[in-house]
């Protein structure tokens, strides 16, 4: 027997509440996040994964929850889901369970779940004041949807702005799974946000991607594009933290 799991209700329930945060079923499709107002306010992040998996015909029925399950490492919602802190509410024959969304993938199209087991929801926290995320990816032409390199930002500033409270990095496209730059976040924490600090953690970024060379670009070239997006996307989230308008984008050759 077949079930088309977009009929469960629980796997298509996009809900947010000030008190839990924002919960996106497996099956929700990409275009009811970005035209969603409480998401483009308060999770400016995923609305710029979104809005670029693929076409505007595909984001009526492509997920989240099949973005995570195709478990690519080029998966672009993955890494800025990363930076947000973000969940996957797994359910199967064994009960439930939640894994954080940067364990969930294994490898180059594998993951955690086990037989009989599926993904129903994601759960992202609520946003605290002074926060901001951006996610951005390189592509060597707008017609082609693989991220060459992703990465997803997220930052929590202090001192009236001037200084990092907290961040996290996502990457994606730089190894056989989608990675947390957990020490490149790490070192921001209780620094100045400044060209220099952000540079630094750009550096600590580089050096846990370990890209391969293939049709879209060599594994020198891919290290070198983690540089330049991670200090992009920092700059994009401290923009949006402050209350600066940043446009959705993506980065094309």
């Amino acid at each position: 027997r077949v079930v088309d799991i977009k009929n469960v209700p629980e796997v298509n329930e996009l809900t947010f509440t000030p008190r839990t945060g924002l919960r996106i079923g497996a099956a929700v499709p990409c275009h009811r996040l970005y035209k969603n107002a409480d998401i483009a306010q308060r999770y400016p992040g995923i609305i710029d994964s979104a809005a670029i998996i693929g076409g505007i015909q595909i984001q009526g029925r492509a997920s989240f929850g099949g973005n995570i399950c195709n478990s690519s490492p080029s998966a672009d919602c993955i890494p800025v889901l990363i930076a947000y802190r973000a969940t996957c509410e797994i359910a199967g024959p064994n009960g439930k369970r939640s894994v954080p969304v940067e364990e969930f993938c294994t490898g180059p199209g594998t993951n955690v779940l086990a037989p009989g087991e599926l993904l129903v929801s994601v759960r992202v926290p609520l946003n605290r004041k002074n926060t901001g995320a951006h996610y951005l990816r390189f592509i060597p032409r707008n017609e082609m949807d693989i991220a060459v390199v992703g990465v997803g930002a997220y930052v929590e500033l202090g001192g009236r702005g001037k200084v990092f409270k907290t961040a996290r990095i996502g990457l994606a496209a730089v190894a056989p799974t989608p990675l947390f730059a957990s020490q490149a976040g790490e070192q921001l924490s209780g620094q100045p946000v400044s060209d220099e600090t952000i540079e630094q953690a750009a550096e600590a970024a580089k050096s846990i991607a370990r890209p391969i060379s293939d049709m879209r670009g060599t594994a020198e070239f891919r290290t070198h594009l983690v540089g330049v997006l991670v200090k992009r996307a920092l700059h994009g989230a401290v923009k949006r933290a402050k209350g600066e308008f940043v446009a959705n984008a993506v980065e094309v050759a």
